[in-house]
């Protein structure tokens, strides 16, 4: 489903952010990506989304090499990609449910398939009460779980999560896994990025680390 082949990213003048990296990803793994801050995780789920371009090396998501993709390649790949960015990356001028939506309006979903799936989803994350408000009316955990339910609603066959649960509660933490394990029982693909040792520890998965750009430990 995704592999790296020897992929490195470089900014002039810094240290590899990646630095020669292989690994390969099976369809239906859940996987944290670990590693302090700086490690290379962020950029490693750009590189994977199509939102930067690797230094060297290739990389395949789902068969295809991202980095013969043609413009319009980019778009259509994306269609299959759930992103929750640490940023959150929500339209201010749209509602809740309108910013969870978009993914199936890009699609071209039907007005009442687009909201009864996008309140569906805001059920799940305990957010369907705030359907109408607008991002900046949210507090910075409520903000992530409507990221995390717009990643979600199209039932990606990718989901890629930088940091999911930082600014959340530990109750609230748990239910928010629960829905990326439940996602992955259902057969998407789940690369979780986090620094959480607690996490790792807690739920037993595939584990890669990266220091420094570099796979350290994956097991």
């Amino acid at each position: 489903m995704i592999q790296l082949f020897h992929v490195s990213k470089c900014y002039p003048g810094d240290a590899p952010v990646l630095d020669d990296v292989t690994l390969r990803i099976e369809k239906g793994e859940f996987v944290w990506l670990t590693g302090p801050s700086g490690a290379g995780k962020s950029t490693l789920l750009k590189l994977l989304f199509c939102a930067d371009q690797p230094t060297s090396g290739q990389i395949l998501v789902g068969g295809r090499n991202v980095g013969r993709l043609t413009q319009a390649g980019v778009p259509f790949l994306r269609r299959n990609i759930g992103v929750v960015f640490q940023d959150f990356k929500l339209l201010e001028n749209r509602t809740v449910v309108e910013n969870v939506g978009y993914a199936l309006e890009v699609l071209g979903a039907s007005d009442s398939e687009i909201r009864e799936r996008a309140l569906r989803r805001l059920e799940q994350v305990g957010l369907k009460h705030k359907a109408t408000s607008l991002p900046l009316r949210l507090s910075g955990g409520e903000q992530q779980r409507v990221a995390i339910a717009r990643a979600l609603v199209n039932e990606p066959t990718i989901l890629l999560a930088d940091e999911p649960t930082g600014n959340l509660d530990p109750g609230l933490t748990d239910s928010i896994l629960q829905l990326l394990f439940d996602a992955n029982a259902r057969g998407t693909t789940v690369v979780v990025a986090t620094h959480d040792r607690g996490l790792l520890s807690r739920y037993h998965k595939r584990t890669i680390a990266l220091d420094k750009g570099k796979v350290t430990s994956d097991a």
